[in-house]
């Protein structure tokens, strides 16, 4: 039987969509060390630096060396110190909405609202692009689900003038910044439309929460929309640089999932240690990074994305690898992004930035493989 396995990745081999996992001796806000190297780092989610920061980790560690490195329970059961809902009522303020609900990472967030919100004569309308994790959730949904073709507003509304009549409750779900394209959506008029055909809207805010807005809401703050949207998703490990993720929205909705997210029921909940350092880091050390934010947000601009993800689309896969190997022995790590994540044909190096990225190195990168 192991023999279809074996044949199977022998196969992705051969088409060079085989991946493995990399082993690197260290990491820090810029920098990452492999195979004996050091190298500007283009394929991390650490924004802002957080992340493998000593000076940050040893001074939070200095205020809050009081909570334990595993919470042994899930939240409905013996798993909710009140760090927890701290956490959750500081989200609830930043946002204005009256329902904050923690998730162990964006996966389990995305998975457990589209599985649970759309349920049998309910239907749900997605974005062509949205994130793996929204995908499996609506095919682990009882509902109906359609994906129009990315950031079409007219397909959509099509797709909605013909289908919303046929189901109960109705869905749309999108990213804001798209994580393969580093593109953004066309928020303010998801809006219109789930307004004008009675819907819920989701947005996944995940690689703009830490990074857009005056206080590192989203694209939401930016356009001053953030009440409008009903469901906001966003994430800690990117640009907070720990790990989990949330839900802000309705009390309604939230205590819905609360019940029906199953991803969140039964799951043990997050260590006590890691929730502290979450709102640490947000209280403390966020308010602090809108020049950088500016200024990294502004590099991906003349790069010529929307964001600070800068796509460089390669083709084949091997071109990518290729490319990736010539960036590797000029100083900079990125890794290959190919299909299923990305559609055949459209291979690519997907460049996340950092605020301690700069333009030139970022310009000299592209240039390598262009």
């Amino acid at each position: 039987m192991l023999e279809t396995y074996q044949n199977i990745l022998e196969n992705l081999k051969e088409q060079t969509h085989f991946r493995d996992i990399k082993d690197f001796a260290a990491k820090d806000e810029k920098y990452i060390y492999y195979n004996g190297k050091k190298l500007i780092n283009l394929s991390s989610n650490n924004y802002l630096g957080f992340a493998d920061n000593k000076e940050i980790t040893e001074e939070f560690l200095r205020h809050c060396d009081v909570y334990s490195f595993g919470s042994a329970s899930a939240r409905l059961l013996t798993g909710t110190l009140p760090v927890y809902n701290e956490l959750e009522f500081l989200l609830c303020d930043m946002f204005k909405k009256n329902g904050a609900l923690l998730f162990n990472s964006g996966y389990h967030a995305n998975v457990g609202i589209n599985s649970s919100l759309a349920e049998r004569g309910d239907v749900i309308f997605s974005d062509k692009l949205n994130h793996a994790s929204i995908i499996d959730g609506m095919r682990l949904s009882e509902g109906k689900f359609f994906r129009y073709p990315h950031n079409n507003m007219d397909a959509l509304e099509k797709l909605l003038i013909r289908e919303r009549k046929n189901f109960k409750n109705a869905v749309i779900v999108s990213e804001s910044v798209f994580s393969m394209d580093g593109d953004v959506a066309d928020i303010e008029k998801l809006v219109e439309l789930k307004e004008k055909y009675n819907c819920i809207l989701v947005l996944d805010e995940a690689h703009a929460f830490g990074v857009f807005g005056k206080k590192a809401l989203g694209v939401t703050e930016t356009l001053d929309i953030t009440d409008k949207v009903d469901l906001i998703v966003g994430t800690f490990g990117k640009a907070i640089g720990s790990v989990g993720a949330f839900a802000v929205g309705n009390e309604i909705l939230i205590d819905y999932l609360t019940n029906k997210a199953r991803s969140f029921i039964f799951s043990t909940s997050l260590p006590p240690i890691n929730i502290a350092f979450t709102k640490w880091i947000i209280e403390n050390k966020l308010p602090t990074t809108f020049e950088k934010r500016q200024k990294m947000l502004s590099i991906g601009k003349q790069a010529g994305s929307d964001s600070h993800i800068v796509p460089v689309i390669i083709g084949g896969n091997k071109e990518a690898v290729d490319s990736c190997e010539i960036l590797f022995q000029n100083g900079y790590f990125t890794l290959p992004i190919r299909p299923p994540t990305v559609p055949e044909g459209t291979s690519r190096l997907r460049l996340s930035l950092t605020t301690e990225i700069t333009e030139k190195e970022l310009n000299n990168a592209i240039s390598l493989v262009k």
